[in-house]
């Protein structure tokens, strides 16, 4: 399988010389023990799975025994198994562990940063992975998405049409697939969907109805993009609204799915107070409501919503990849006006509007106009579309090719 450079390797070399333990959190399978192992240059690296059942009885049980009998430095996969472990890796580093001793991974990110939070404060790294982004695939190297004329002018891609970004968004940006180490989309999928339930989910909710879990999930994936409506997300698939907020907090701290947050200002009254909910990889998306190909997707009902959900994703992906938390935020009012996401950065809020259109209108950014008179000021904003390339309206709103994202 050949290896995809991730725009993480710096900051994670930079920070393993500083830190003596980072902590890289993520979805299964973006590639997390993968990339630690690519920028770890010591040979003596010991890599333990707690997927390993024998090796996380041990850790759970005696944690104590099980540093003592793998040395650092070591790479412990899927940590989140065994959080007893924080306690004595403090206690390593508070004896003078060296830099790099400690490589965690795991999968259930708020779990996981809270523990780590509260017994490894001021000893450990903890660094969100994502998927891959379009920038790691094509090679394009882009920083974080901002929307000014030398950032934007800066920006490289691959020039893609609507059917290629769509076949894109098809194949989803888990690595195994782009990779080419498998094949088979369907079976990887598939896979990818029962192990979670069956380890993460049984996990987490004793005696869970996987079968009904199973369709919630894909009662969620024909919901993306849209604002989160729990009761009849609910109704759906026959369960209390109780349980499937519970369901979704499960899927959130699993980054299946995470939820974006309405903008909120006091100087904005009539705003709605629910967030939207997208998939963290669109190929699951694709396989959860049976598209067949690229062409079905693009002809399908819910081809806007999944573009939504592609750029918003890797949007967010630019910010991650430099180690930043994006303040991102979609606008929506009771009068259905509504701004499909709000990034906040150098004390400015800068609208972007996402359109499956090659022929952007300014009509397009109207509502753009509803952020002028925040305590906030409006910076410039964005139409992203299928526009062969850069362009503007005027001198605050420009026009952007979805494969410059």
């Amino acid at each position: 399988m050949a290896y995809i450079k991730r725009d993480l390797e710096d900051k994670l070399i930079k920070l393993s010389k500083e830190y003596a333990c980072i902590l890289l959190t993520g979805p299964r399978q973006v590639g997390k023990s993968t990339i630690l192992e690519h920028i770890d240059s010591k040979d003596n690296r010991e890599i333990i799975t707690l997927d390993d059942l024998s090796m996380r009885k041990l850790a759970k049980e005696d944690p104590k025994m099980f540093l003592s009998l793998h040395n650092s430095p070591i790479l412990i996969d899927e940590v989140q198994y065994a959080p007893e472990l924080f306690s004595y890796i403090k206690i390593e580093i508070d004896k003078g562990a060296k830099p790099g001793s400690f490589f965690l991974t795991g999968s259930q990110s708020f779990k996981l940063m809270e523990l780590a939070k509260e017994t490894l404060a001021g000893r450990v790294a903890i660094i969100n992975m994502s998927a891959l982004s379009q920038s790691e695939i094509y090679k394009k190297n882009n920083t974080s998405f901002k929307i000014d004329i030398e950032s934007l002018k800066e920006r490289k891609g691959k020039i893609a049409d609507i059917s290629e970004i769509y076949t894109r968004i098809f194949n989803g940006s888990l690595p195994a697939l782009i990779s080419g180490k498998y094949k088979d989309k369907n079976v990887y999928y598939s896979s990818y969907i029962t192990t979670f339930i069956e380890r993460d989910i049984s996990e987490e909710i004793e005696g869970i109805d996987k079968f009904l879990f199973s369709d919630f999930i894909r009662a969620c994936a024909c919901r993306i993009s849209q604002v989160l409506n729990v009761h009849a997300l609910a109704n759906d698939v026959g369960i209390s609204d109780d349980t499937a907020k519970r369901w979704l907090r499960v899927l959130e701290k699993s980054q299946i799915i995470y939820l974006l947050h309405p903008y909120s200002n006091n100087l904005l009254k009539r705003t709605i107070k629910a967030p939207k909910l997208y998939f963290f990889d669109t190929g699951i998306v694709v396989h959860l409501t049976k598209q067949s190909s690229p062409e079905v997707l693009l002809n399908d009902s819910m081809n806007g919503a999944i573009l939504e959900n592609y750029v918003i994703n890797e949007i967010i992906k630019t910010y991650q990849n430099e180690c930043n938390d994006p303040l991102a935020y979609y606008y929506r009012d009771t009068n259905g006006n509504e701004i499909d996401l709000c990034i906040i950065y150098d004390n400015q809020i800068h609208p972007i509007e996402i359109k499956k259109t090659s022929n952007p209108d300014s009509k397009m950014i109207k509502s753009f106009h509803l952020l002028d008179n925040l305590n906030i000021k409006r910076g410039a904003g964005a139409l992203i579309c299928f526009t062969d390339k850069l362009s503007a309206f005027n001198e605050q709103n420009f026009i952007v090719p979805v494969y410059l994202i």
